[in-house]
């Protein structure tokens, strides 16, 4: 019965994304209305501060960000939302909007069945979003903050389908279908949801091959960070059950850096990691 409903549930998420009118899922709420102003070239610090300030949980995260280590070397403290905007970014409102967007999903009352799941889903996230921001600007010399969203948003699919998985207990109550679910399918759907949202394409294209084992000699794009900031990640908080998905293979590490760069790089990133952990929330 559980391979009929995850056939169900593909079927009817494939019917939702190919619509011209994507009713999004209502923990993206925040998400759809930062997405839709920072579409327009006129908005403002002071408008985007407005609109941030009237979510209490973001307007928290996005000053928690700005103070941490990573972003605040100096250590001035900032308590407002309008000072901690301009410190950090516009870009950043974006990656907050989704951490308050997956965070109040997980904590909803449907994501009980899956608590497991989500407290390894929501460390798992905000750890490879902070590796990415590193990667990004000390080995890669790309954007970091664009690094970070699509570190943030790289399991999106994850996310979504649980929050559809829900609605049928015969498949919340299959461990291993459930899985192979979540295993399977959340990179396609992950990239089609972040595709009906207008993100960038390099950031579509992180998203999709972050799961494809390939050969990387040097990380060039973001692509290559993402790849290598999830392997990293998935040596000390993977979100997969282990007793379904086996050992997870990191031996791609090994070709990129030697044994004491890596060890340098993920000492030297410890204190940024742990403090876009902390702001994010993870």
């Amino acid at each position: 019965m559980s391979q009929a409903t995850t056939f169900k549930i593909l079927e009817d998420i494939a019917k939702d994304l190919s619509g011209n009118e994507i009713n999004f899922p209502t923990f993206l709420d925040i998400t759809f209305q930062v997405r839709s102003a920072l579409k327009d070239p006129n908005l403002n610090v002071e408008q985007l501060a407005k609109l941030v300030g009237a979510e209490p949980l973001m307007s928290a995260k996005i000053i928690r960000m700005a103070n941490s280590a990573a972003l605040n070397p100096s250590g001035r403290e900032i308590a407002d939302v309008k000072s901690a905007i301009v410190r950090v970014g516009m870009e950043a409102v974006r990656t907050v909007s989704f951490a308050v967007a997956m965070e109040q999903l997980l904590q909803s009352k449907q994501m009980q069945p899956f608590e497991a799941i989500s407290q390894r889903l929501w460390v798992h996230t905000s750890h490879v979003a902070a590796l990415c921001r590193v990667l990004a600007r000390k080995i890669a010399k790309i954007n970091g903050d664009e690094a970070m969203f699509t570190g943030l948003v790289h399991d999106l699919g994850v996310f979504y389908l649980m929050s559809r998985a829900a609605h049928f207990p015969e498949l919340v109550a299959d461990k291993a279908e459930l899985h192979s679910l979540l295993v399977g399918w959340h990179d396609n759907i992950g990239h089609a949801l972040l595709s009906a949202l207008g993100s960038p394409e390099g950031v579509l294209q992180a998203v999709q091959e972050h799961e494809q084992d390939r050969d990387i000699i040097e990380l060039k794009s973001l692509s290559d960070v993402l790849y290598v900031a999830n392997k990293i990640a998935n040596r000390t908080s993977s979100w997969r059950d282990p007793e379904l998905d086996g050992q997870v293979d990191t031996s791609v590490l090994d070709t990129i850096f030697d044994a004491d760069t890596l060890a340098e790089i993920i000492e030297e990133s410890e204190e940024e990691v742990q403090s876009l952990k902390a702001a994010l929330g993870g």
